[in-house]
Parts: structure tokens; C-alpha cells; sequence
């Protein structure tokens, strides 16, 4: 029996459920040795409010071969104020970021195999006085990658050329630059992570009907196609441009193995509609996994001990399925 993956788990935002939903991974019998990279008072006052038994015990980087349901390594980066929960202070803001920077830099220098993410506090990360637009971007910069964002079920995988843009921002921002990087981001990961010989990719119009032939847009026409063009004429299997509104029922779904959309609601939707508690965010184009909630911080449950742990034991259990599968031979699409 070989050493158990080394997982660090990051709280997120002190103030919110991330402390409770890592007091409730911890309880799962996962076979990994999660490491939490965050307060460890903190913990102590998440399992209180819980109701949990929680054994915490300093994280010393020793392999570990099996591991006890209600056990934790812990990586202590002290908070700045005592947390209240459902009332972010700013003051912790340099304490969130820290636990990213640990976690990163772990992953990037083989301490880690993995980061798992509780969700955070954007604003609160903000109003603090620092720069902050989310994990994705601040994992980007510590890593000096190109990056992604994906959100994948059992069932469904879906990647975004933009993330969080106003509507009216769009258009503008689906150049033949940005939309070429994505795809090949995708296709890179498809086949490095999740292991297919040749990753066939449903691409989404930007459009109603993909744009009617340019009757509703031309961006399909103008920007997207030679895109496409270009990229199979190197070698990537592209499915499109497709109308979104009939991307997703089953018969499309059988033609490809993930669906990449222009814009955050044209497909988020579908996928969190049927998957909610099993969806899990993936940072595509990172040197190492990262995976995460696909929720926020919840701060009206904050402290109450009743907050879903489902989406982090998917996350978690997504990295883990992630870093088995490294060692394994490439499969045929």
C-alpha cells in the first residue's frame, strides 16, 4: 500500500462555511491525507459549531498510509482577527490570500499533489485595500499560466473563453486570440488530466442559432469559424459552432466529451441545474490540479453548522481521481 495523496485544503473566507465544510470532509473516509492550509483555531471553533470531533495535528510532510475518518494534518497561517461568522472582516484578507500562496507553492514544488478551495469572499478581499478578481486569476499569476475555467459533473464538462463579464462585454472579448487559447488549454487538459487520445469539443455560437448564417450576428462568421478552421487543420476535433439551445439534450451530448461556451450563463445553467451538489470548478492550464465548489460562501449559514459539504467531498473527490489518473496510459476517444 502507497502513501495517500497529499491534498491541501484552503478555508476560503474565514467568516463563511468553508472552515465547516473542511470539519465535514475531514469526516468522510476519502482515502487522502487532506491537509488544511489555514488557522487551526479556526477549525477547533468550526467543529464546535458542528457538533464534530475533530483530531488536528501539525502537518510535518510525513507520508501517511491510511487515515481516520475525523483526522487533520493542519498547515497553521494564523488569522489576523477572530472570525464572525456571516461578517467577513477585511483585516483576514491577507490571511486568505497567504493560504492561496501556500497551497500554490506547495502543488509547484511537489509538497502537494493537489489544492482543493473553499469558496471565499471576493469583496471582502477588496475592500481590504487588495486587487482581487478570484482563485482562478490569482492561481494564474502565481503560476504564470494560461488559464481556463471549467465546470464539470459525472455527466458534463464545460469550459468558459469568458468568465465573469457583463453581457454587454462579451463580443468584444471573443477574439480569434482568446477564443484559439482556450480551445487549445482545453484540448491540452482533456488529453493530459482526464486522458483522451483525441478530445472532441463541442464549441457554442456566441448567438442565437449560432447566427443564423449572420441574420443574428456575425460574429460566428467573422471571428469563430476560422478559428475553428484553423485549429482542426491542426489537429483538434471541433464540433460547431453549435446553437446553445440545443447543445446539451442527449443526442448532442453523445458526439463530444466537453462543451466550451462563450460566456458564463450560456451554459453554467444546464450544468447546475441537473448537478448542483456534484459540480466541481477546474482551473485548466495550471502545472498542477486544482479543483473547487462550485458555490459561494453562504454567509446567511455561516456558523450554523448546516451547510452542504457535497460540492467540496466532489471537489475533493474530482483532485483525487485527477492525480490517479497521471500515471495512467492515454486512452482512446
Amino acid at each position: 500500500m502507497g502513501a495517500l495523496p497529499r491534498l491541501a485544503v484552503t478555508a476560503g473566507e474565514p467568516a463563511g462555511i468553508g472552515p465547516e465544510l473542511l470539519i465535514r470532509l475531514a469526516a468522510t473516509s476519502l482515502a487522502a491525507n487532506f491537509v488544511a492550509v489555514t488557522d487551526r483555531a479556526l477549525l477547533e471553533r468550526a467543529a464546535q459549531r458542528c457538533g464534530a470531533t475533530i483530531e488536528l495535528t501539525d502537518d510535518d510532510s510525513s507520508p501517511l498510509l491510511q487515515r481516520r475518518p475525523g483526522t487533520l494534518r493542519v498547515q497553521h497561517v494564523p488569522l489576523a482577527a477572530t472570525e464572525r461568522p456571516g461578517h467577513p472582516d477585511p483585516l483576514n484578507a491577507r490571511h486568505v490570500l497567504t493560504t492561496l500562496a501556500e497551497a500554490a507553492d506547495g502543488c509547484m514544488s511537489g509538497r502537494y499533489d493537489a489544492v482543493v478551495t473553499a469558496p471565499l469572499q471576493k469583496s471582502s478581499i477588496n475592500d481590504s485595500g487588495i486587487r482581487f478578481s478570484g482563485h482562478t486569476e490569482f492561481f494564474a499569476e502565481r503560476s504564470r499560466s494560461d488559464v481556463v475555467m471549467m465546470l464539470a459533473s459525472p455527466e458534463l464538462r464545460v469550459a468558459l473563453v469568458t468568465t465573469h463579464l457583463p453581457l454587454s462585454a462579451v463580443s468584444a472579448a471573443i477574439t480569434s486570440e482568446s477564443l484559439a487559447r482556450a480551445l487549445r488549454i482545453v484540448h491540452a487538459e482533456l488529453r493530459d488530466k482526464f486522458g483522451y487520445s483525441q478530445p472532441r469539443i463541442a464549441v457554442l455560437g456566441l448567438n442565437p442559432h449560432a447566427g443564423e448564417e449572420g441574420h443574428l450576428g456575425r460574429e460566428e462568421i467573422d471571428t469563430m469559424i476560422p478559428v475553428l478552421e484553423t485549429l482542426r487543420a491542426s489537429g483538434l476535433t471541433l464540433i460547431g459552432p453549435l446553437p446553445a439551445d440545443t447543445a446539451f439534450v442527449p443526442a448532442q451530448r453523445e458526439r463530444y466529451d466537453a462543451v466550451v461556451a462563450m460566456y458564463h450563463d450560456q451554459a453554467l445553467p444546464v450544468l447546475k441545474s441537473e448537478a448542483f451538489d456534484r459540480t466541481v470548478n477546474l482551473t485548466l492550464g495550471l502545472p498542477f490540479i486544482r479543483t473547487s465548489v462550485d458555490h459561494g460562501t453562504a454567509l446567511d449559514l455561516a456558523g450554523s453548522g448546516r451547510a452542504d459539504p457535497s460540492s467540496l467531498i466532489a471537489a475533493a473527490s474530482m483532485a483525487l481521481a485527477l492525480v490517479a489518473r497521471r500515471n495512467v496510459p492515454i486512452r482512446q476517444a
